[in-house]
């Protein structure tokens, strides 16, 4: 025995590798154990709440199994650091107080030697604590809009209203600011504004992540999981994607998983289920989409448990350049008439009017098996979209909401650059609430619009501005915005452009940078120039020019615009045409001008309000 135990410290002494003890302690409570070049277990040996990620953005994702009690509770991904550490992301203990907790973990950067790997950034940044800082760290993150705390937010979904509270669940990545580990994250509010950030809902298990659908209240019962149950279908994506159930008895706080699940599955990919009670039916209703396909399918059931498919549509019709995702169906009246209309809501992607994602949407009649879309004069099935910027996309609408309104919600970004925009301790945010409505253009066709839900109104802090009337001419008028909460604001005003043929709004600081709106009295277009509009460099497809029809015919149009850190929503004639559009100025923009071309215009009703930062 002796004579072995001098051959093992003959080794060590001697740099080999083969006996040399894997463990090395980074900080109180966090033992790293070195087993290769590739990988490495983590044990919590002390207390804490939470245990804290290095994250290096630029690195691939590593695959960590979380073993409790050596048995594998779930397995995340996280972009470990190497060279330095962007941010942080905290790993929740509290589950598993009083148990082994041990990370093991693949890297999946390479190494020449066990030497070099143990230099990788990420070790000594290991880090357990109590609490989590969540404090705001970054310049560009929205006033009043809905982001997460951290990480990554994509598609909204599963939203519903009940007992006066608004949930609204997306997808999230719990562990990086970039995409992966697909995890329903969850927000509440009771005025649409002020949203109070709970656990995550539904988290990945055996059957795949958790990507988009949506949530019911089952109030008949049917499915057997509770009267009033709150009933979430969403799509499990693992090796292939399924359907799946789960249902929550506490309003939507935590959720119970099927056991039957997965409750539909098709021979090819379809994601992002939307159900609904048809009451004239008595049934309830599917909406999936075929994504790779091009086309919606139609399910009916009578307990969301067994799903009967009835029909499909799509193929061949409106945008097909990207894939179909995220869709909705509803009913509403169209203003002026005793007429009713199904609007079916198709997020697409790519393929949008100006590059990358899209919602693009159908009017038409549904009997609960077959979708039919109104043709224009033309006899063709038109291509419609509900909001003409380049970042708004899937968007859809709150199960159950009160009075009967038809209100929705996006995520506003782009495919095209949603992981590259300047921010990192979190991506992405939600537009404001709208509220969809329908009207008969003057072409005769039936058109969605989209209005700021009534509750932004409590915004308001104070009107700072106001113009009863003025001239715009060659020589540009200005108006000052408000320089308080880094100049969030809106602005209200009408322009009578019978007499000019082009109205410039343009939008300015300091800096230089600028945001130039064109009214086009011939037309009939609104433009929203963002190419010289602060930070625009970190993608080639973010500098843009996005161009909307004002479905007007008499030269004069109402525009109304909430401008927070990073956004621009432009809301006009009241919502019939939207347009929303991420911006990154350098300052906040300080200036409002109005100029006209072609002849002489008209400004007035120029309203502008502080909004409330709290």
């Amino acid at each position: 025995m002796k004579k072995i135990t001098r051959r093992l410290a003959t080794l060590m002494l001697c740099g080999a590798t083969l006996f040399t003890p894997a463990a090395w302690a980074t900080s109180d409570g966090v033992e790293v154990n070195h087993l290769g070049v590739n990988n490495t277990l983590v044990r919590v040996t002390g207390n804490g709440n939470y245990l804290l990620f290095p994250v290096q953005e630029a690195n691939d994702d590593a695959r960590i199994h979380v073993l409790v009690d050596g048995n594998i509770v779930e397995t995340i991904y996280v972009r470990l650091a190497r060279s330095k550490t962007d941010y942080t992301v905290p790993y929740d203990l509290t589950p598993y107080k009083g148990k082994h907790v041990v990370f093991e973990i693949v890297t999946p950067q390479g190494r020449e030697s066990l030497r070099e790997a143990k230099e990788d950034a990420c070790w000594k940044g290991l880090e357990l604590v109590d609490a989590l800082d969540t404090i705001n760290r970054e310049k560009y993150r929205p006033a009043f809009h809905h982001t997460p705390l951290y990480g990554w937010m994509n598609d909204p979904n599963g939203m519903f209203y009940k007992d006066g509270k608004w949930h609204l669940y997306y997808q999230c990545n719990p562990y990086g600011s970039k995409w992966q580990n697909m995890t329903w994250g969850h927000s509440v509010s009771s005025d649409l504004i002020h949203w109070e950030h709970k656990p995550n809902a539904i988290k990945p298990n055996g059957l795949g992540t958790v990507f988009s659908g949506s949530c019911a209240i089952d109030a008949r019962n049917t499915a057997g999981f509770g009267k009033d149950a709150v009933v979430a279908m969403y799509t499990s994506a693992g090796t292939s994607q399924m359907q799946s159930l789960a249902s929550s008895i506490d309003d939507g706080m935590t959720f119970d998983i099927y056991a039957g699940n997965p409750t539909l599955t098709l021979e090819s990919e379809a994601r992002d289920p939307n159900m609904f009670w048809n009451e004239k039916l008595g049934e309830w209703n599917l909406v999936l989409a075929h994504a790779l396909d091009h086309e919606m399918l139609f399910f009916s059931s009578p307990d969301m448990k067994k799903w009967t498919w009835q029909g499909r549509f799509g193929k061949g019709i409106g945008a097909q350049d990207g894939v179909w995702e995220c869709p909705d169906l509803f009913e509403l009246p169209v203003a002026g008439s005793d007429e009713t209309k199904w609007v079916l809501l198709c997020n697409i992607n790519p393929g949008g009017p100006f590059g990358g994602s899209a919602t693009q949407y159908f009017v038409g009649d549904f009997d609960g098996k077959t979708f039919k879309a109104d043709t224009g004069k033309d006899g063709n099935i038109p291509t419609k979209w509900l909001d003409y910027g380049k970042d708004h996309y899937a968007t859809v609408s709150w199960s159950d909401a009160p009075d009967n309104r038809r209100t929705v919600i996006g995520w506003m970004s782009n495919w095209q650059y949603a992981a590259d925009v300047p921010t990192l301790q979190y991506r992405s945010a939600n537009t404001l609430p709208r509220e969809v409505g329908l009207f008969r253009g003057a072409d005769g066709e039936v058109y969605a619009s989209c209005t700021p839900s009534p509750e932004l109104e409590g915004l308001r802090d104070k009107q700072i501005r106001k113009a009863e009337k003025a001239n715009i001419g060659r020589k540009s008028c200005s108006y000052s915005l408000p320089a308080a909460y880094d100049g969030i604001c809106e602005i209200l005003f009408d322009i009578d452009a019978r007499k000019s043929k082009v109205v410039a709004m343009t939008l300015s600081n300091e800096e230089g940078d600028k945001v130039v709106m064109k009214y086009d009295t011939e037309r009939h277009t609104l433009s929203f120039d963002r190419r010289e509009s602060g930070l625009v460099d970190f993608s080639e497809n973010f500098p843009a020019v996005t161009v909307s029809p004002t479905f007007e015919d008499k030269g004069a149009i109402s525009l109304r615009l909430f401008i927070d850190r990073s956004s621009i929503e432009v809301f006009g004639d009241g919502g019939r045409f939207v347009m929303t559009n991420l911006v990154f100025p350098r300052r906040p923009y300080s200036q409002l001008s109005f100029s006209s071309e072609g002849g002489n215009a008209r400004l007035s009703n120029l309203k502008v309000y502080s909004l409330l930062n709290d």
